[in-house]
């Protein structure tokens, strides 16, 4: 079984900084972008960053215009494993933060589709 195990996250001040970590776990022999996503209640889930690894070892990265400038991802120990970085964080950086992947393959012919993580919460205060 596929699983994304999301840690990191806690309590800052504005200004200051956090780091999580996304790892999926289980038998993957391939999958699309690790991304975040961030959830404030009532409102929709927000796309924050994605790391995607294609052949070749390219990795791509996107960020949301929020992110950028502010926030780093990046592979973290494992293949599988990405990490963001998040610095001069505001209030509004608030919520709870979700892994997510699109597809998994866990064998060359059989994937698991739309995966998300338990979430962690990330609090900035003032």
């Amino acid at each position: 079984q596929v699983q994304l195990v999301e840690s990191g996250g806690g309590s800052v001040q504005a200004g200051g900084s956090l780091r999580l970590s996304c790892a999926a776990t289980g038998q993957i022999f391939s999958m699309t972008s690790l991304e975040f996503y961030r959830h404030v209640p009532g409102k929709e889930r927000e796309f924050v960053a994605s790391l995607g690894r294609h052949t070749g070892n390219n990795i791509v990265i996107r960020y949301a215009d929020s992110a950028k400038g502010r926030f780093t991802i990046s592979p973290d120990n494992g293949e599988n494993t990405v990490a963001l970085q998040m610095n001069s964080l505001k209030p509004e950086d608030s919520g709870i933060y979700y892994c997510h992947v699109d597809r998994v393959w866990i064998t060359d012919y059989e994937s698991r589709y739309d995966l998300w993580g338990q979430g962690t919460q990330v609090n900035v205060s003032p």
